[in-house]
């Protein structure tokens, strides 16, 4: 058998500067449960302490990245079977769909939806925020790309004052659904 054939899918998770990037071990998890080798790709901002660096590099036993390779620097994970963005930002879905690609999260984003590999989005965007025109627009630009999207997720507490959970498995499911 070739390596091709033994080999796990990968998974490529893009996390943003969102409070809940906190429990991106979940995702993580999850997403080994399901067969899949992982990688993380933060952007700059995620890098500042918004998750467990740490953790995270020791429970997929691999460097996360954040910054750019040098030239004849070899690529660290190999090409992506899909890709999971969670937490999705207002700011990363706009310059995303703009087509801005300033940092390795976003290069990344804008390289794998101009090969057709498999996107899911959590988004981690506040009402007001997600009302905006821009993000309506980059959504439906997005959209129009196969980028697939979860409901977004506002942290607003609901009447029982507690907060919803994040959907990380839902991100799994919208990636192997084909």
């Amino acid at each position: 058998m070739t390596e091709q054939a033994t080999r796990k899918p990968f998974l490529y998770v893009v996390v943003c500067a969102a409070g809940i990037a906190a429990d991106v071990g979940e995702l993580i998890t999850a997403a080994q449960e399901r067969g899949w080798e992982v990688g993380v790709i933060a952007t700059p901002v995620a890098m500042n302490g918004f998750f467990d660096t740490a953790a995270v590099e020791a429970r997929t036993g691999r460097r996360i990245r954040s910054a750019w390779r040098t030239p004849g620097e070899p690529r660290p994970f190999p090409a992506p079977d899909a890709v999971v963005v969670a937490p999705a930002t207002f700011n990363t879905v706009n310059k995303w769909a703009a087509g801005i690609a300033d940092t390795l999260a976003l290069g990344t984003l804008c390289e794998a939806a101009g090969l057709g590999v498999p996107i899911a989005v959590l988004p981690c965007v506040a009402d007001a925020l997600a009302s905006h025109p821009a993000y309506r627009d980059s959504h439906e630009r997005l959209r129009g790309m196969g980028v697939r999207f979860a409901e977004p997720y506002a942290r607003e507490p609901g009447e029982d004052g507690g907060r919803p959970e994040f959907g990380w498995r839902r991100a799994l499911d919208l990636v192997e659904r084909r």
